[in-house]
């Protein structure tokens, strides 16, 4: 029997029975939409947290002191205060990997600007903190290198920061108080917006790195050192270097563990990307067995057709019709219904996608990868589950299908 003509008769059987046909495809529609709108939702997210990832800055090392250890008892990681700006210093001349580097120290404090207040983030760094996190200023102007060396008290707000004690107002120029400390506001940074872990960069205060240790909080040491590879495929060297370099300064043997954690823009990626990736394959895995339920419908109707239809295949095979060509066409009718449902089902979960981004607020991407494969699974879920109906088909004999009743 000619192909063709194989396509045709099993489209005139689908057509006879349109009902039953669609209720059939609906598993079908319902599980590959699922697929694509869940698959969506998790490389959405996914997406979502690369590019916070990125807001951090550009091939970003942060180096923390490891925990101290009192009486053999080990306290917390970053009570050691065993680094120091000499520290920075050496790696900024021995190590070429590296790029720029600033000392970082961070509290807490409540800022106070005429009757408003706001309790926020305080962080001191140098003129190359701003490089290495690549943060502009919206208005006003950066810190000096001599601010910095002075202790001056000038700071730079964030965007949250700014929008809470100067609503509606230009805070250029503006005093605002920091534990009592007077400071002038000379800019304002633009907004990065919420980092991977969810949590408000631009609810923020910048001022230079000895005025926050000396001033604010009367400390003489470095809480943090931020720096940055002079590219991408540097940040190992740098990593290296750096080790290398803080080993010989802190005076560790070889047998000593460091007493500091150095932790990379790339680690920091691929923890938080392995989460969400691990939640797209959870989702798609649940929505999946609302396709192969549908797969199962698919089976269960074609067994009922070719009960039904048991005259009309003895009659076929007693005019010539060979058994593959009953196979053909039981399992091309299978592999239509459920290519059907997956095309339809696409479209859903695209509209799906959309609704969710548009109503819940959530990050969605449907890619073209996605789709392929959920249509192409939906058409091998037709072919898995309608051969058997479709090999029972075609091993009818003839002579009992003709006797059927």
């Amino acid at each position: 029997m000619p192909y063709i003509e194989t396509i045709r008769m099993a489209i005139d059987s689908l057509l006879r029975h349109k009902t039953r046909a669609v209720l059939t495809m609906l598993g079908i529609v319902i599980g590959v939409g699922a697929v694509v709108a869940m698959v969506a939702v998790g490389q959405g997210a996914q997406t979502a947290v690369e590019t916070q990832i990125a807001s951090l800055g550009s091939n970003i090392l942060i180096i923390f002191p490891s925990a101290a250890s009192h009486g053999g008892v080990r306290q917390s990681a970053g009570s050691s205060n065993t680094m120091t700006l000499e520290d920075i210093d050496a790696i900024r001349e021995q190590a070429p990997a590296v790029g720029a580097i600033s000392p970082m120290i961070r509290t807490n404090r409540q800022i106070v600007a005429g009757n408003l207040n706001w309790n926020t983030s305080v962080q001191g760094g140098n003129t190359e903190f701003f490089k290495i996190r690549e943060w502009q200023v919206e208005a006003g102007e950066f810190f000096t290198e001599q601010d910095v060396r002075g202790g001056t008290k000038v700071c730079l707000l964030g965007k949250t920061v700014a929008d809470n004690l100067f609503p509606g107002q230009n805070p250029i120029d503006q005093m605002v108080r920091i534990q009592k400390l007077p400071f002038k506001v000379i800019g304002v940074l633009t907004s990065k917006g919420q980092n991977a872990m969810g949590t408000d960069q631009d609810d923020i205060v910048i001022a230079p790195f000895a005025t926050v240790q000396r001033k604010v909080m009367g400390i003489d040491f470095v809480g943090t050192i931020l720096l940055s590879a002079v590219s991408k495929e540097k940040i190992p060297e740098a990593q290296k270097q750096a080790t290398e370099i803080l080993r010989i300064r802190h005076r560790l043997q070889e047998w000593q563990e460091d007493d500091f954690t150095i932790r990379t823009q790339t680690d920091i990626a691929s923890a938080a990307t392995s989460t969400s990736s691990i939640m797209t394959i959870l989702l798609a895995s649940i929505a999946s067995v609302s396709l192969l339920v549908g797969g199962i419908g698919i089976m269960n109707i074609m067994l009922v057709s070719v009960t039904e239809r048991t005259r009309e295949i003895g009659l076929r095979m007693s005019i010539g019709a060979r058994r593959k060509d009953i196979l053909a066409q039981f399992l091309l009718e299978s592999i239509m219904l459920s290519a059907l449902g997956g095309a339809i089902g696409v479209g859903f979960g695209i509209f799906a996608s959309s609704t969710i981004a548009q109503f819940a607020g959530w990050p969605v991407l449907v890619s073209l990868y996605s789709v392929i494969i959920s249509f192409l699974f939906s058409a091998a879920v037709g072919m898995f589950f309608g051969f058997y109906p479709a090999r029972k088909a075609s091993r009818l004999s003839p002579i009992d299908a003709l006797r059927y009743e």
